[in-house]
């Protein structure tokens, strides 16, 4: 039972899944890992090896049932990974799918292989309904809740005099006795009571996820770990993820530490080769893990974080006379995160840029006194992130007002005039999209009538900017970089945007030029745009993500806010976000081998830029 999914799949829950396991009817061994440390049926046969037992083995991550094998005893394994895949969403949690998949298991071969085969055909079209709702959901009950609390009794108060009148005009004859004066009054109080007591049974949910609170020996268990083993040896592997370094690498950056501990300025240096994920204690951010272990630890010391299943190293000073602020910003990239060697090596080449990383501390420069890496940013509470917003909290103050507002509307039949008016305004003349609804409106598989389209409002919106005189800081470069390089890539005319000849890589790279440009020109400038979809406008920030319907390799990538709330809910399908292009010979292929331009948006807009002067010869 791993200790690296604190947030998600507790240690403390060990004695659920040894008491579902026991239901199977048959001897069964669980082991409970992150989904990128398991290597499935490899490791499954590896591990019924070195225990020698006969038994259902089974590899169990963050969110399911991901691997099962029987070994000398008789289990429907596949079927019951099988239903399981098919008969629960995808947020029912990782013990809820083990009870499941036990429940098969236990049923016999016969009747998992007819139930695995119903499941096929009942959810081949579609999924089960998700078991959790999340903060914008229980926001919009609010919402709906307030609307209702106030626009149901307002509207029947404004309705309920005005019938008489609306049946006297209509049928002109005069309406029957009116009911007593309080009737009104009466029905609107019981509305404003039923409203609430409605919606506390209906939006009834605590929780957004199925994982259980995590308790605090759980959030502590791999810091201690990792913590007592720095203790004992400056160079912590985990023990759970792939060895990375080699007995000869081991003895020299041993060596290279002991060395720095006795250079004018050094001090010791701890390596933790363990991977950082987001459901891990510190929410996969490394500068919070490398502060819990110095505290855990309780000695000064260079503190280094090496994921061996991301492959990128940080560094972080506490206590030595280095300067922290110049190892962070300096600290080559070759080391950080590596070039196309490291990525494509099982080992991400960690060995020797751990060694390369030595060799940057030898140089960094010295300070007077002893400097410290400082507060890392805080990160998710573990105990209360999944906790929903109370129903009469978050929006329920703004539903009150639009209640009260959309029953005066539905009365005065102002709502379509309104609308009409809008829209007659709105369509005069087209305007960029905003930047923050660009996640949602830009499309995946764009038609040459899309890019172009778009590609002259934006140029056009960026040619505004900076007529109307809106200037950057006269310091900064980047808005004529960008504006001269979307103007490059179609030769000084607008006007190209239109011709057959400019292919949809010239019309993508040129949005992207022009939306960065002005948000440079708003001193809201980014240099990494979404690399799923670089439509998609701004990156938030780096993750791992699966960029292909075919196997589970991930890439770190930058990425907006969309596709990194796809990749944590639903990774298997942010393939479908994914930018296509018109490729060479017709079929549409992934927008980075759409041409050698666009390859290099995943690199940052500077990158682009200089692209497009390779591109077209300008120094």
């Amino acid at each position: 039972m791993t200790d690296q999914l604190p947030r998600e799949v507790p240690k403390s829950m060990a004695r659920d899944f040894a008491r579902v396991a026991k239901g199977t009817g048959v001897p069964t061994y669980v082991l409970v890992l992150p989904s990128m440390a398991a290597n499935g049926e490899g490791l499954l046969g590896a591990v019924h090896d070195r225990l020698g037992r006969d038994g259902l083995y089974v590899v169990i991550d963050e969110s399911s049932v991901s691997y099962a094998m029987a070994f000398g005893v008789t289990a429907p394994a596949d079927d019951a990974l099988t239903v399981c895949l098919y008969e629960l969403p995808y947020d029912a949690g990782p013990l809820r799918k083990f009870e499941l998949f036990a429940e098969v298991i236990a049923e016999g071969g016969e009747k998992a292989a007819a139930r695995a085969e119903a499941a096929r055909e009942k959810y081949a079209d579609s999924e089960p309904e998700e078991m959790y709702i999340g903060p914008s959901d229980r926001e919009n009950q609010s919402f709906v809740t307030g609307m209702l609390l106030t626009g149901v009794p307002v509207l029947i108060l404004l309705l309920f005099p005005a019938v008489g009148r609306w049946r006297k005009n209509l049928t002109g004859r005069k309406a029957p006795r009116r009911a007593p004066r309080w009737t009104g009054p009466a029905l609107a109080l019981a509305a404003a009571v039923a409203v609430p007591v409605a919606a506390s049974v209906t939006f009834d949910q605590t929780t957004s996820s199925a994982s259980p609170r995590p308790r605090a020996i759980d959030l502590n268990a791999r810091v201690d770990r990792v913590a007592q083993g720095l203790a004992e040896d400056p160079v912590y592997a985990d023990p759970e993820s792939p060895r990375i370094l080699d007995a000869a690498q081991l003895a020299r950056l041993h060596s290279r530490i002991e060395k720095f501990e006795k250079s004018e300025g050094g001090g010791p240096v701890f390596v933790a080769v363990v991977p950082q994920l987001l459901e891990d204690e510190s929410e996969g951010d490394e500068e919070a893990f490398a502060a819990a272990v110095h505290d855990k630890l309780g000695e000064d010391g260079v503190y280094v974080v090496a994921d061996p299943l991301g492959g990128y190293i940080e560094v972080f000073n506490h206590g030595l006379r280095l300067d922290s602020l110049n190892l962070m910003l300096s600290l080559p990239e070759s080391i950080g995160y590596g070039d196309d060697k490291a990525d494509e090596a099982d080992d991400h080449l960690l060995g020797e840029r751990l060694d390369a990383l030595m060799t940057f501390l030898d140089k960094a420069p010295r300070t007077d006194e002893p400097e410290n890496a400082g507060d890392p940013y805080p990160v998710s509470n573990p105990v209360t992130e999944d906790e929903l917003p109370p129903l009469f909290g978050t929006d329920l103050s703004p539903g009150l007002f639009m209640g009260v507002l959309a029953a005066g509307l539905l009365y005065g039949l102002l709502a379509g005039v309104v609308a009409v008016i809008g829209r007659v305004l709105r369509r005069r003349r087209p305007e960029p999209p905003a930047t923050k609804t660009l996640p949602e409106v830009s499309p995946t598989e764009p038609s040459m009538a899309y890019l172009r389209a778009m590609a002259r409002v934006e140029l056009r919106a960026l040619t505004g900017d900076f007529a109307s005189g809106r200037a950057a800081d006269p310091n900064d470069s980047r808005p004529g970089d960008r504006f001269d390089a979307a103007m490059l890539l179609i030769d000084g005319d607008t006007r190209r945007v239109q011709d057959p000849a400019t292919d949809a890589a010239t019309l993508v790279a040129v949005i992207v030029l022009a939306r960065a440009g002005r948000a440079a020109l708003a001193r809201t400038s980014y240099n990494r745009c979404c690399a799923v979809n670089p439509l998609h406008g701004p990156a938030v920030n780096r993750h791992h993500v699966r960029v292909s319907a075919e196997g589970r390799q991930r890439r770190l990538l930058h990425v907006c806010g969309r596709c990194r709330d796809t990749a944590i809910a639903a990774p298997a399908t942010l393939h479908t976000l994914m930018l296509t292009l018109p490729g060479p010979s017709g079929p549409r292929v992934p927008y980075e081998e759409a041409g050698e331009l666009l390859s290099v948006v995943p690199d940052g807009i500077g990158r682009l830029v200089e692209k497009v002067k390779e591109t077209v010869g300008v120094p």
